[in-house]
């Protein structure tokens, strides 16, 4: 594992910062170990502080009265999660699990105000985090309110592509079930669409590993909801 200060240095909400901004964070952050499957922290819990992922992946998800979970997001290595409440001062608004062992560092809320109010560009980095979350919120939205699922999961595959750097396929990070739990379905019509996407000789599934096998048919049916080059 990497040193608690290069994992600081590393992270988007740091970036930019210099060595000496960087050692006045670390001294604030502490280290936190959670299994497999173990909460980090439940929806109403006071929102103390915020988190960024060390090692392992975190789901950030809300569950309805009727018991059904919806996952909001699935984080990794570097991104922060649990973040609004440092300046609102309200409860989180969701629950947090270990979908993963996961390392992460832990910032408490009033020390952390405490470095923004002498540092504006860390004030800066926190407000163009904001702002990407606020997006991901309204594509997320978007996607489960306007389109059916299989546009649904040919966004998440083109989104997963440019996550990972990766023009002909993509690694699943999180299981199926969680995926469908992701895009506002179950895993049974998710297999059904993955088999139909297959037929479609728009991918090709190998365990976890998805092969994107037609790029532009993949993007005209999360742009559309049809694969245009289909008969």
């Amino acid at each position: 594992m990497k040193n608690i200060l290069d994992i600081i240095s590393a992270v988007p909400l740091f970036e930019g910062l210099p060595d000496e901004q960087l050692h006045e964070i670390k001294k604030i952050a502490v280290s936190r170990r959670f299994g497999k499957g173990e909460t980090i922290f439940s929806e109403g819990d006071p929102g103390d502080g915020f988190y960024v992922i060390a090692e392992g992946h975190v789901k950030i998800y809300k569950v309805s009265s009727e018991g059904k979970e919806q996952i909001l997001h699935i984080f990794g290595i570097g991104e922060p999660f649990g973040e609004v409440p440092v300046f609102t001062g309200q409860p989180f608004p969701a629950n947090a699990e270990a979908i993963a062992k996961s390392l992460l560092l832990f910032f408490p809320r009033a020390d952390f105000v405490e470095l923004i109010t002498g540092n504006p560009s860390l004030a800066l980095n926190m407000l163009a985090v904001l702002s990407m979350r606020l997006r991901q919120f309204t594509v997320q939205i978007e996607n489960l309110s306007l389109k059916e699922v299989p546009g649904r999961l040919a966004s998440y595959l083109i989104y997963l592509a440019g996550e990972q750097d990766r023009e002909d396929s993509v690694r699943l990070n999180i299981s199926k079930n969680q995926l469908a739990s992701l895009l506002g379905t179950i895993p049974e019509t998710l297999s059904r669409i993955f088999s139909k996407m297959t037929d479609m000789k728009l991918i090709e599934v190998e365990g976890r590993t998805i092969r994107l096998l037609d790029r532009s048919g993949l993007v005209s049916l999360a742009d559309h909801g049809k694969n245009h080059t289909a008969s």
